[in-house]
C-alpha cells in the first residue's frame, strides 16, 4: 500500500522523463504540441503542490514548488528562444503564421516581459520586409512584370499617389491578418491595442519613402483640378486605413494626414491666385453683353472641380465644408469681376451684362449638391437687375409710344393746380396725338423691344420681363384713363379721347 501511495504521488507531482526532456531540449530542437502539454503539467503541478502545503507534508511541498519553478523558468526561456527565431524568419512578404506560433504566443502572455520582447521581434521583421515590399512594388512591379511598377505611372499624378495609397492599404489589412493569426489564442486584455501599435511599428517605415514621392508630386503643382482630386484621395485613404489600424497616433496616418492638408492648402493657393488674376485684368464686357471669357474658363474650372468633389468617397460632412470654402474662394471675385467690368456701361446694358453673368453662375451651380445658399444668394441679384430691365424696358415703351410725357405730367400734378386739361400738352388735342402714336405702339407691340433684351441668354427671363413691363404700361394707361374720365378735370367727350379702356389695353397686349 505504501508503494501504490508513493507511485501514487510520484504520477500527481512528478513529471516523466519524456516531460523534462521536452522542456529542456536542445537548443536547435524545434517545439511542438507535446512540449505545450508538458508545460500544462508543470503549471497544475505547480497549482497543486499548494494543498500539500495546508497538510503536514510542507517540507515535501516546497521543494517540488521550488523544482517546478525552475522548471517553468527554463521552460519559457527556451519557448522564448524558440519564438523569437521563428519571428526573426519572418521576412518574406506573406508569411505563415504557424498554429504552433498562435500556441507559443498563447503560453507566453503568462510572461508580460517576454510577451512584449517577442511581438516586438515580430514588428522589426515585417517592419523591414513591408518597406522591401513597397520599394519593389515601386521600382521593380510583381513578378513577371505584373503589375507593373508604380513608378511607371508618376507622369499620371492622380495614378501614381493612387496606387501607392492601394498598394499601403493591402499591406496594412494583410499585416493586421498576421498579427491577428498569430495572437488568436491570447486571452489577456488589450490585445486589440497590441494589434494596433504592432501594426502602426510595421507601416512607419514606408512615411518617408511615400512622403517624399507625394510632396513631389503636390509641389508639381498639376492644376487646382488634380490637386483637389489628390486631396480628396488622401482624405479616403486616411479614413479608410484608420479604420484598420484604429490608432490615429499611427505614423502613417499622420503622414496621410499632412500631405491631404498640403494638397488642400496649395489647391486653395491655385484657385485664391486664379481669383487674383481675374482683379488684375478685369476684360470689358463682350459687345453681345455675354459672359466674358474670364467669367466662363472660371466656370468650366469650378465645374470641373465640383464634379470631381460630387464623385470623392470622403464623409458628407466633409464634402460640405470644402464646397463652402471653394464656392467662396471662386465665385467672390468672380462676382466682383462683373461688378467692375460693367461699371462703366449704361443702365440697361450693365443689367443684361449682370444678368447673363449670374444666369451662368446660377446655371453651373445648380447642377450640385450643397449649392443651396448660394443659389438663394445668386437669384436675389438676378431678381435686382431684373427690375431694372423691367422699368427700362416700361419706359422704353412710354416714350416711344407717346405717353412719356404725358403720365410725368399727370404724376406731378396736384388737384390744388385746377384742372388737368387745363395744363398745356395735357388738352384734347395732344392727347389726342398721343393716342394716335399709342395706337401704333398697340397694333405692334413686339415693335418696341429694347435691343438687350435679345442678348438676354435665357428666353424664359426675356418673356418675364416683356410681361412685367407690359403690366406697368398698362398700368400707366389705367391711370391717365382714371385721370381723362374724373369730371374734375373737366375733359369734354373723354370717350372720343381714348376710346379704348385699360381693359381693352390689356386684352390687346397679353
Amino acid at each position: 500500500m505504501k508503494a501504490q501511495v508513493a507511485d501514487a504521488f510520484i504520477a500527481k507531482f512528478q513529471l516523466t522523463p519524456d516531460e523534462m526532456n521536452l522542456l529542456r531540449g536542445t537548443k536547435d530542437e524545434p517545439i511542438t504540441e507535446d512540449f505545450f502539454k508538458a508545460l500544462g503539467r508543470v503549471k497544475q503541478i505547480h497549482d497543486d503542490v499548494k494543498i500539500l502545503l495546508r497538510t503536514n507534508q510542507q517540507r515535501a511541498g516546497l521543494e517540488i514548488m521550488e523544482q517546478m519553478a525552475l522548471l517553468q523558468e527554463t521552460s519559457y526561456e527556451r519557448l522564448y528562444r524558440w519564438t523569437q527565431n521563428e519571428c526573426r524568419t519572418l521576412t518574406q512578404e506573406s508569411c505563415d503564421i504557424s498554429p504552433v506560433l498562435a500556441q507559443a504566443m498563447e503560453a507566453l502572455q503568462d510572461r508580460p516581459v517576454l510577451y512584449k520582447y517577442t511581438l516586438d521581434e515580430f514588428g522589426t521583421a515585417r517592419r523591414s520586409a513591408v518597406v522591401r515590399g513597397f520599394i519593389d512594388a515601386l521600382t521593380r512591379g510583381g513578378l513577371g512584370g505584373t503589375p507593373r511598377p508604380i513608378e511607371m505611372h508618376s507622369h499620371d499624378p492622380l495614378r501614381y499617389v493612387g496606387d501607392m495609397l492601394a498598394w499601403l492599404h493591402q499591406a496594412t489589412a494583410s499585416e493586421k491578418e498576421h498579427l491577428e493569426a498569430m495572437l488568436k489564442l491570447v486571452t489577456i486584455q488589450g490585445v486589440e491595442e497590441n494589434i494596433q501599435e504592432v501594426v502602426g511599428h510595421i507601416t512607419e517605415g514606408v512615411c518617408r519613402p511615400l512622403k517624399v514621392r507625394i510632396e513631389q508630386v503636390i509641389v508639381a503643382e498639376p492644376g487646382a483640378v488634380l490637386l483637389y482630386k489628390i486631396s480628396n484621395l488622401l482624405k479616403f485613404y486616411h479614413h479608410t486605413i484608420s479604420g484598420i489600424v484604429g490608432n490615429s497616433a499611427a505614423t502613417l496616418l499622420t503622414t496621410i494626414e499632412e500631405m491631404h492638408l498640403l494638397s488642400k492648402k496649395i489647391f486653395f493657393n491655385s484657385l485664391s491666385l486664379h481669383a487674383s488674376k481675374l482683379m488684375d485684368k478685369v476684360e470689358l464686357p463682350p459687345p453681345d453683353l455675354g459672359p466674358s471669357s474670364a467669367l466662363n474658363q472660371t466656370l468650366n474650372l469650378l465645374r470641373e472641380v465640383l464634379a470631381s468633389h460630387d464623385s470623392s468617397v470622403i464623409p458628407l460632412d466633409a464634402r460640405q465644408a470644402d464646397f463652402v470654402q471653394v464656392l467662396s474662394c471662386v465665385l467672390d471675385p468672380l462676382l466682383q469681376m462683373c461688378t467692375m467690368s460693367a461699371s462703366n456701361l449704361g443702365t440697361a446694358d450693365m443689367a443684361t451684362y449682370m444678368v447673363n453673368s449670374l444666369y451662368m453662375m446660377r446655371t453651373t451651380l445648380a447642377l450640385f449638391e450643397f449649392t443651396d445658399k448660394r443659389l438663394e444668394m445668386l437669384q436675389f441679384q438676378i431678381e435686382a437687375h431684373l427690375d431694372t430691365l423691367i422699368n427700362e424696358q416700361a419706359s422704353y415703351v412710354l416714350t416711344r409710344a407717346g405717353l412719356s410725357y404725358i403720365y410725368n405730367a399727370l404724376q406731378q400734378h396736384k388737384p390744388e393746380q385746377g384742372p388737368l386739361s387745363n395744363l398745356s400738352s395735357m388738352d384734347s388735342v395732344s392727347l389726342k396725338v398721343a393716342m394716335a402714336q399709342f395706337d401704333r405702339y398697340l397694333s405692334a407691340p413686339d415693335s418696341l423691344l429694347m435691343s438687350q433684351l435679345n442678348f438676354l441668354l435665357s428666353a424664359t427671363v426675356k418673356e418675364q420681363i416683356i410681361k412685367q413691363s407690359t403690366e406697368l404700361v398698362c398700368r400707366a394707361y389705367s391711370e391717365l384713363y382714371a385721370a381723362v374720365m374724373d369730371p374734375s378735370n373737366e375733359y369734354k367727350d373723354p370717350e372720343t379721347i381714348l376710346h379704348r379702356s385699360p381693359h381693352q389695353v390689356q386684352a390687346l397686349l397679353s
